[in-house]
C-alpha cells in the first residue's frame, strides 16, 4: 500500500466521522427546537 492510498483513506474516515458528527448534532439541535 502506498502513504498516498493511506493518506487518502485517513481522509475519507475523517470526513464520513465529521458528516457523522454533524448529522448527529443538527439531529439534537432540531429535538431541542421542536
Amino acid at each position: 500500500m502506498y502513504l498516498g492510498d493511506l493518506m487518502l483513506m485517513v481522509l475519507c474516515m475523517l470526513i464520513l466521522v465529521i458528516c457523522v458528527l454533524v448529522g448527529v448534532a443538527f439531529l439534537t439541535l432540531l429535538e431541542r427546537k421542536v
